[in-house]
């Protein structure tokens, strides 16, 4: 995590699904001397930091430092691991990688030279997009099933190096955008379709398949919620229908035209009036009609309350 970052992970559930994204990455190490350049720039771009005497790389993730340590192998340089710091407000030890002499100055010849070759191919350019992932990237799921949320993010040092980041999104048909954060600058994107996208870009495939039963199982919660919400607001309407409807037969029969009206009205009147809160189904399971003929008479009571009793 680069100094000035934000911890956007705040629970382990969603520490875990970066740390999903790093396993998938780390995976997919450089090949060519070329590959290892870039992810190298882009380490350099999101957790380093220059000094007189060389250059310091700061990380909170020992595969990362690993890989850091494997790329500077691969480019004939050996730095050296220096101490491991906690950081008392994360409560995770910080792992501090120092590169001084030659073989710094080598390394940071090559990284300049790869910001101007990071569009020469496309494995190229993807090792770069994933090294910074895993030197300032974090990935955030929304909370409690909610539809919004979503959050993937890189944080740089320089706003150039997050708009360079998005330039080469870009090349791959991924748009993210640039803010500004203390004294970093992150380039982000905001929706799980683009997440999805860029994980299968970057090849986090285990990552890809868990964002996609993550997004399934909430979806599915919602659509049961939705049901049991409708259910409800449908059985509040029919109290409220079942206490006017009580309201007006009551009225019917004290003003005495209840008993003048025709015996199937009059006894669906009275089993209304013993069961209110009955269900329009189970009074006309109790009368012994189809729910729509008792729908019929109980429209035409309402009906005769309108002219009778208004």
């Amino acid at each position: 995590m680069p100094p000035g970052g934000k911890n956007t992970c705040e629970d382990s559930a969603l520490t875990n699904f970066t740390n999903d994204i790093r396993r998938d990455l780390l995976a997919r190490f450089p090949s060519t001397r070329s590959g290892a350049s870039a992810a190298l720039a882009a380490l350099l771009a999101t957790g380093a930091s220059v000094t007189e005497d060389g250059f310091e790389v700061v990380s909170e993730n020992e595969r990362v430092a690993e890989y850091f340590l494997r790329l500077a192998e691969m480019l004939d340089a050996r730095p050296e691991v220096r101490d491991a710091m906690r950081d008392p407000k994360r409560k995770r030890d910080k792992l501090t990688i120092f590169c001084g002499g030659t073989d710094a100055e080598r390394l940071l010849s090559l990284a300049r030279d790869a910001h101007g070759m990071l569009s020469s191919d496309d494995e190229t350019a993807l090792c770069y997009l994933r090294a910074a992932f895993l030197g300032g990237g974090s990935c955030t799921l929304p909370h409690d099933g909610a539809s919004t949320g979503y959050h993937w993010e890189c944080v740089f040092f320089t706003r150039e190096r997050a708009e360079e980041f998005c330039s080469l999104l870009s090349e791959f048909e991924l748009y993210g955008k640039v803010v500004r954060r203390g004294d970093t600058y992150v380039a982000y994107i905001k929706s799980r379709e683009a997440i999805s996208d860029v994980l299968s870009v970057l090849g986090a495939e285990n990552a890809l398949r868990k964002l996609d039963a993550v997004f399934a199982a909430r979806e599915q919660s919602n659509n049961e919620n939705r049901i049991q919400n409708c259910m409800a607001g449908n059985a509040d309407k029919a109290a409220i229908a079942s206490a006017a409807q009580t309201l007006a037969l009551r009225e019917l029969r004290e003003t005495g035209v209840l008993q003048s009206l025709p015996v199937t009205l009059r006894e669906t009147a009275e089993a209304r009036l013993t069961h209110p809160t009955l269900s329009l189904s189970e009074l006309a399971g109790l009368l012994g009609v189809s729910k729509g003929g008792l729908n019929h008479r109980m429209r035409k009571l309402m009906q005769i309350h309108g002219e009778k009793c208004q």
